[in-house]
């Protein structure tokens, strides 16, 4: 075939027969060409009064039909050779940009040509991807070509736009796989200037698939490696990695609650005078929406316990207005007489005396606590409070100084947080308190740097339809995080689920495999109709990509992931042969 345009390949020609517009027109493929869906391609228009004018688009829609036939049944004929046929095969093709932006139709005839090189850039809006200090393509995978996607980076570092969204059926859309590759590239491609400022809290609510993030994957193919390498980025592990879980409930050591992993992981929890002075009361109840005069008590109280702990260092949380024929036994004194308490459980106690008075019901509570909250309202609350004691009194502690997660402190840049065997109500108090203080040190400029956040089940931490603090501090993120460096790759099943502000945020929107009756929720309305339905079926290690300065999603195919993710995939020093018995 002929070489058109940067020597791409000719593959046919715009019909005539249907209508061509200057935003969509119908190719026929020609001879033995074959054009297939996300297939790149251009056209060159001429018009005497503006002068040469090149259409670039990707096909969304192919089909084949014998021409000739009448009937259903004439294909048996046609087949037979009893009748004359032609086989028609074309493709539609959705245009994506025009240069110069001259909005008249194709001719019909004009050759249509794959588009390569120049061309695929233009198609794809890649050379507008730089900015003073260089490029801003961030690589994000490959085309259905074999040719690097990429992403504008400004879109996702907060300088036009921030934030992901991922949205896909658990298990097969691959979400927790393309976020790390994201991160992978965001940290080792070069495109981010400050990459090694940047810091990456990222929790863990699976298994335990992210502890072995530093370890390199045995299943890692050398067409894999040779990915990686095309991608620019190293076919390894990260490389700085900090690994924390909660405690082993029970026991007088602190052991981080692993299995499969046994070295290198630390186990976070905080003590009691951190709780009070971070004001991490609220996160302990989620629904608070359902029950107004709940949320003013929780406010009240939180507020009540920061200045009582204003000026301590803890483990333990000292006061002085617990009168002693209300003491549990256990409880002992300082030097100056005031009451230790050395466990969350004894707070409990503590807020119950002053909320309610005595254990048996009589006398009332000091009004100071009370904040002339009906009897109900307390009672409701306190029984909360008890709840909570079994879920999260090993990460609320007072027989030792705390050790909250700290992903702007330290040396390593990726902090895996492991919520995975907490309860629903542990695992939602360490998000938000991990949250809300990572966002208050951005806010009071306590690090410069960026800082990605990655979490799964946003409609767990997000709801639609309901509130919570840890809701607040997601919205927050979405809406203040960019302008402050931090930026949220959040991931859920069901996109419809989740808080319009947090997706609508959400400059790069990623789908993986989707539900049937999900994909045709309105939240998915930006992806055309033949995406929404391929998104039915795409294998893992597909996605559906979609960015602000391309017209149209991009279908893309990332890498195996280079790290392990379980100990099977582990390779140590000692499995050379085992590798080799793997690949060769």
């Amino acid at each position: 075939m002929m070489g058109g345009p940067e020597n791409g390949q000719r593959i046919g020609v715009v019909l005539g027969r249907r209508e061509a517009t200057p935003l969509e027109f119908w190719v026929g493929v020609e001879g033995e060409g074959l054009l297939r869906l996300d297939d790149l391609v251009v056209v060159e228009g001429y018009h005497p009064k503006v002068g040469r004018v090149r259409y670039f688009g990707m096909v969304d829609h192919v089909a084949k039909a014998h021409e000739g036939e009448s009937y259903d049944t004439d294909t048996f004929l046609a087949v037979e050779g009893k009748i004359p046929v032609s086989l028609a095969y074309v493709a539609h093709v959705s245009v994506t940009r025009i240069l110069p932006e001259e909005f008249f139709p194709p001719d019909p005839g004009s050759a249509v040509y794959l588009a390569q090189g120049e061309d695929l850039e233009l198609a794809l809006y890649y050379e507008a991807m730089k900015n003073q200090r260089g490029s801003t393509k961030l690589p994000a995978g490959f085309l259905k070509n074999g040719e690097v996607a990429y992403l504008n980076l400004e879109f996702l570092n907060g300088v036009k736009g921030g934030h992901v969204n991922i949205s896909g059926i658990s298990g097969v859309a691959a979400k927790t796989s393309y976020a790390t590759f994201l991160l992978k590239s965001l940290l080792e491609s070069g495109v981010l200037e400050d990459a090694h400022q940047a810091r990456v809290l990222l929790f863990n609510v699976k298994g335990e698939d992210l502890l072995f993030l530093d370890k390199p994957n045995l299943r890692l193919s050398p067409e894999a490696k040779r990915d990686y390498e095309k991608l620019g980025l190293d076919p390894g592990p990260f490389r700085s990695v900090a690994f924390l879980a909660p405690p082993k409930k029970g026991g007088e050591g602190i052991l981080p609650h692993v299995e499969t992993r046994l070295e290198g992981v630390k186990a976070y929890y905080w003590d009691l005078v951190q709780f009070a002075q971070k004001g991490l009361l609220p996160f302990l109840f989620a629904d608070r929406g359902g029950m107004s005069n709940l949320g003013y008590l929780i406010v009240h109280v939180t507020e009540k316990l920061r200045r009582l702990a204003e000026g301590q260092k803890g483990p333990h949380l000292l006061v002085s207005d617990w009168p002693g024929a209300e003491l549990p036994e256990e409880i002992t004194f300082d030097d100056l007489g005031r009451v230790r308490l050395k466990s969350f459980a004894q707070l409990v106690q503590y807020l119950e005396y002053k909320l309610l008075g005595s254990e048996t019901g009589e006398g009332k509570g000091d009004e100071t606590w009370v904040a002339r909250q009906a009897r109900g309202t307390l009672e409701a609350f306190v029984r909360r409070l008890r709840s909570s004691v079994e879920n999260v009194g090993h990460l609320i502690r007072g027989d030792r100084p705390g050790n909250p997660p700290d992903p702007l402190s330290g040396s390593h840049q990726v902090h895996v947080v492991d919520l995975a065997k907490l309860s629903p109500q542990a695992q939602m108090f360490v998000v938000g308190s991990l949250l809300s203080d990572l966002f208050a040190k951005k806010e009071r400029g306590q690090y410069r740097g960026r800082v990605f956040v990655v979490l799964d089940e946003l409609n767990k931490y997000a709801p639609r339809d309901e509130e919570s603090p840890i809701k607040d501090v997601l919205l927050d993120i979405a809406e203040r995080g960019r302008s402050l460096g931090v930026i949220l790759i959040g991931a859920q099943q069901t996109a419809s689920e989740v808080e319009r502000r947090v997706v609508g945020n959400a400059a790069i929107r990623v789908v993986g495999r989707l539900d049937a009756a999900e994909a045709e929720r309105p939240e998915y309305r930006y992806l055309p109709t033949s995406f929404r339905q391929r998104a039915l079926i795409l294998p893992q290690g597909m996605v559906i990509l979609h960015q602000p300065e391309i017209p149209v999603p991009l279908l893309v195919r990332f890498p195996f992931p280079a790290w392990a993710t379980k100990r099977e995939e582990v390779l140590e020093d000692n499995s050379a042969e085992a590798l080799r018995r793997e690949f060769f």
